[in-house]
């Protein structure tokens, strides 16, 4: 889900830099650090406005100043339950794995409905029913979010294709 959020980031600002256009340096640092960064529970997509940059602290010892800037940013941060569309990026016989932004979502065989069978027909791997479905390498699916794991910078998550409405998107 997307929102908008109000964040702070601390950016050091070396000697060089202090000058009548240093802050056009923090924002290009600010933007070049966060934007489409992942904080591992959300994915800040873009920076909306800088809404305060406060006055330089030197740091001792570096002669670095510290800035610190309050923003507002537009955020992705998956839930639980939530439906995505996702692209297949690998397929195994245990599943396949699908990127959703920049969360890497796995979907077991046994999220995968059983008509779904595993080939290796073909040039690549792919779930199939020989019909109109097939699930394989840069295909589309729609997948619900069963469980969510983060980590710093990253996050990945299980999913299912096992129900009314998900499993992949014709095009």
């Amino acid at each position: 889900m997307f929102f908008v959020k109000t964040l702070e980031h601390r950016i050091p600002l070396h000697p060089s830099y202090f000058a009548s256009d240093a802050q056009q340096h923090i924002l290009a640092k600010l933007y070049a650090d966060k934007e489409g960064s992942n904080t591992g529970t959300e994915l800040i997509i873009a920076i909306i406005d800088v809404e305060d940059i406060s006055e330089p602290k030197v740091v001792p010892g570096t002669g670095q100043a510290e800035y610190d800037v309050s923003y507002r940013a537009i955020v992705w941060r998956p839930f639980k339950g939530e439906v995505v569309d996702a692209l297949v990026t690998n397929v195994v016989s245990t599943g396949f794995f699908a990127d959703v932004g920049g969360m890497k979502v796995f979907v077991s065989k046994s999220m995968i409905p059983p008509q779904l069978k595993y080939t290796v027909d073909g040039s690549t791997p792919s779930f199939t029913d020989n019909a109109e479905q097939t699930v394989e390498r840069n295909s589309q699916v729609r997948i619900r979010i069963k469980g969510i794991r983060s980590e710093i910078g990253a996050m990945f998550a299980i999913g299912s294709i096992r129900e009314d409405y998900l499993g992949p998107l014709l095009q």
